[in-house]
């Protein structure tokens, strides 16, 4: 990965020694892949990796007193959620060699999308009495490394997350909400997400058992899926530069929504579409609601 030019001394990279990322399962644990085609939010994701930290020298390389404690971390990021939070975090006081494991449980309904996976070695706390040039702010980082997991397989889905509306400025009795922003040329993960209301067990049951749906299961995902591709056709048409000939970026949320709309009204051109929606917006909206075939069973 790219260095940055740091404005203080750091260590030369094998003072630290970290074995790759791996992913226990319930079948053992095997190296962390690229991509789990088949994730979604209910599936936690157990992480772990050993990391092997040369203090004597990483202190001295950098101009740090002997006493000097440094932190080993770990951050995660999921762009789906738009969430970001701490893994681990381990104070490192020895003299020589140190040998950690790195093992966390990440909570699926908190992910989505691309998984960053960031380690960092760190000083701890404000050193005044390091040597010049040397680090002196605690979290002045002495070495890391990131690697990326996606948990969408190679196409881009649908971000999702799980919370309890009560803690957001949605209605308490809402069973879900499409959230859409940004450019129509900006990131698809980034500009889409659908929340589940955790307190709706209906809903959220139905989304635990997406894998086997009971019926009633069937019916609360064709509803919410009908609902979702109408709020995304809605927002594209209502945007000026939505146009059959626009040319957005793959995995754009502009090429997203074109990839919908031509899902649902085949041969059909935008203009047309829009036209009938501003003309006729009830029956448009049966129009749609025939498009995406509401409680039929999948085929």
């Amino acid at each position: 990965m790219p260095r940055q030019a740091l404005p203080y001394r750091v260590p030369p990279r094998d003072v630290v020694t970290a074995e790759a990322w791996s992913l226990v399962t319930p079948d053992g644990e095997v190296p962390l892949p690229r991509a789990i085609d088949d994730w979604d939010y209910q599936m936690d994701l157990h992480l772990r990796r050993r990391v092997t930290v040369d203090l004597t020298r990483a202190r001295a390389d950098s101009g740090l007193p002997e006493d000097t404690d440094l932190l080993l971390s770990v951050v995660w990021t999921a762009t789906g959620s738009n969430l970001r939070g701490p893994g681990r975090l381990i104070r490192l006081n020895g003299v020589e060699e140190s040998t950690v494991d790195l093992d966390f449980r990440l909570r699926g309904a908190d992910l989505g999308g691309v998984l960053l996976l960031d380690t960092a070695l760190v000083l701890a706390e404000r050193r005044d009495d390091a040597r010049p040039a040397a680090p002196r702010r605690a979290g002045s980082v002495l070495w890391d490394d990131g690697v990326e997991l996606r948990l969408q397989g190679d196409a881009p889905q649908f971000p999702m997350a799980v919370i309890d509306f009560a803690h957001t400025t949605f209605p308490n009795g809402a069973a879900w909400h499409i959230q859409i922003s940004g450019e129509l040329d900006s990131a698809a993960m980034g500009s889409l997400l659908l929340l589940v209301n955790e307190k709706n067990t209906t809903t959220s049951e139905a989304f635990q058992n997406a894998a086997r749906p009971r019926p009633v299961d069937r019916v609360v995902l064709s509803a919410v899926y009908a609902d979702v591709a109408r709020t995304m056709i809605e927002y594209a048409l209502s945007q000026d530069e939505f146009t059959d000939d626009a040319d957005h970026p793959e995995e754009s949320l502009g090429a997203t929504l074109l990839s919908l709309f031509h899902r649902l009204f085949p041969e059909q051109s935008i203009n047309d579409v829009r036209l009938r929606r501003q003309h006729d917006p009830s029956h448009f909206a049966s129009e749609l609601q025939a498009a995406v075939k509401i409680f039929e069973e999948p085929q």
